[in-house]
């Protein structure tokens, strides 16, 4: 059996992304398709006083380009974004011991292109927090010719997927018999019954940012992620 998950890559993303990851063999980013814009590609939420506070990656205009193509045409949204995180996050109980990990992604590291940010920080935070041992592929090593669904189960044939792990909001286009006529499995993830962790800021909110649980609840982490599970 080899359990698969194929998603776009996203910034800080939630936990609910790094639960897919954890749940299967090997997770492959999908970034060689249409950038959408107004969506998770290049921003997030992260908690404050008053709500929630978008944190976005400034990257132009342009719609006519995939993901893997997306440039951040200059770094000064970096200092502005950490500035905001230890704004609102200084006072959580792990901001320090996790301060250094992030503030090297904010203030040293430059990046000129999307996509690599995003899969960068993603792999860095399953392997250095999150303990998740997954293997990370990506779709641009494969010569795919197919379009749309079609496109999604050659890739899953190449890598010789016997299980498909797809995020629900996909049940309004894939037809699970295309992938049963493949041999492969189609499952569902489930994002609900995530435990609530003491957090700032007044009502629980489970659709912000990694950072904040990380912050949070610290070495933890992982358990509020996938370990609940067992």
């Amino acid at each position: 059996m080899k359990k698969v998950a194929v998603l776009q890559s996203n910034y800080i993303p939630w936990k609910g992304y790094f639960d897919i990851i954890s749940q299967v063999d090997e997770f492959i980013f999908y970034d060689d398709v249409q950038y959408t814009s107004r969506d998770w590609r290049n921003r997030n939420r992260i908690k404050i006083p008053n709500g929630l506070l978008w944190l976005s990656v400034p990257v132009g205009k342009e719609r006519n380009r995939l993901i893997c193509e997306v440039e951040i045409p200059n770094n000064t949204w970096q200092k502005k974004h950490w500035q905001n995180i230890v704004q609102f996050y200084s006072k959580a109980p792990f901001f320090n011991e996790y301060k250094h990990f992030f503030e090297n992604f904010y203030m040293n590291d430059n990046y000129a292109n999307l996509s690599s940010m995003n899969i960068s920080l993603i792999k860095k935070i399953c392997s250095e927090i999150l303990d998740i041992r997954t293997v990370f592929r990506d779709s641009r090593e494969f010569d795919l010719q197919g379009k749309k669904e079609n496109r999604m189960l050659e890739l899953l044939k190449k890598v010789e997927a016997t299980h498909y792990l797809s995020g629900p909001a996909a049940k309004s286009y894939i037809d699970e018999q295309n992938f049963a006529d493949k041999n492969i499995k189609l499952e569902w993830m489930d994002y609900s019954g995530y435990p609530e962790y003491k957090q700032l800021f007044g009502k629980f909110e489970h659709a912000v940012s990694v950072l904040d649980l990380i912050f949070n609840v610290g070495s933890d982490s992982a358990f509020y992620v996938y370990g609940w599970r067992n």
